[in-house]
């Protein structure tokens, strides 16, 4: 931010903030796989990603249908009776 007037230091005295100090890196390294291998478990770490998204896409559009027919007939005895 740009502000009007002399700048302060930081608390650390102008050190390194402190969102630096909490950063963390993860990184895997395949380098040493071999390419076979590497595409390997890509493949079956996508398949299996997928296969999640799949059954949690089942599951919803299942809980949807019978949303749908319950709020549908509700709604149609509401209308008979009312």
């Amino acid at each position: 931010m740009i502000f009007l007037g002399v700048g302060r230091g930081g608390a650390l005295g102008g050190g390194v903030p402190i969102a630096a100090e909490l950063v963390k890196t993860y990184a895997f390294d395949l380098g040493a796989w071999p390419p076979w291998a590497a595409v390997l478990a890509g493949t079956l770490l996508l398949v299996l990603a997928i296969w999640i998204t799949m059954k949690i896409l089942k599951w919803t559009l299942w809980l949807l249908l019978f949303l749908v027919l319950i709020g549908g007939v509700l709604w149609s005895m509401w209308l008979l009776l009312g």
